[in-house]
């Protein structure tokens, strides 16, 4: 088993704790015997890349392709993690279905009913209406995501993507810094 340590920040005492954590890895004994022969000290590398995802309209939209595509690094790693982290209050990251076209218009339109673009409803209202609501849906969807690196390659799921979400109407390029850990 894998393991890794964790800080904990209780909450009611603010006191800081450490916790060795494990998480199985699911593979064969085959696997994972050529896994830890091939990562036996191997010291653990940090990689860090700034990409700039080109501009698209309002809306929710698959990027796997576009984020691998920049990051033929992954390759170097067996095993790690891959933390990616938007750089922006109006735009957000998530996994989701990478399979149907008709997901990302219905996550777009839920969210639109979840927040909806009503001036009555915030103060808020210097950088149009769109931006108050895109700070809203930037919360509720996440800013960053923790892919777990298996052979070279995301370990995402068969119908898993990565998607970014523009809440503004004209958002622009947007820019992701992924992070990885790993040997």
């Amino acid at each position: 088993m894998a393991a890794f340590v964790s800080t904990l920040i209780l909450a009611r005492s603010g006191q800081t704790r450490s916790a060795l954590c494990y998480t199985p890895l699911r593979m064969t004994a085959s696997q994972a015997s050529d896994m830890s022969e091939s990562n036996a000290g191997t010291p653990q590398a940090w990689f860090q890349k700034t990409i700039t995802l080109k501009a698209r309209p309002r809306g929710c939209h698959l990027i796997t392709s576009e984020v691998l595509n920049n990051l033929p690094e992954l390759r170097n790693y067996n095993v790690g993690l891959c933390n990616i982290f938007i750089q922006h209050t109006s735009a957000s990251l998530t996994i989701n279905e990478n399979a149907s076209p008709d997901v990302p218009i219905d996550m777009e339109s839920s969210l639109n009913r979840i927040v909806p673009e009503d001036p009555k409803l915030y103060t808020h209202l210097d950088e149009g209406l769109d931006d108050m609501p895109a700070h809203v849906k930037t919360s509720l969807m996440g800013f960053s995501l923790m892919i777990p690196i298996t052979r070279g390659r995301l370990a995402l799921g068969t119908w898993q993507g990565i998607w970014l979400n523009e809440h503004r109407d004209h958002g622009g390029s947007r820019r992701i810094v992924v992070t990885i850990q790993g040997a």
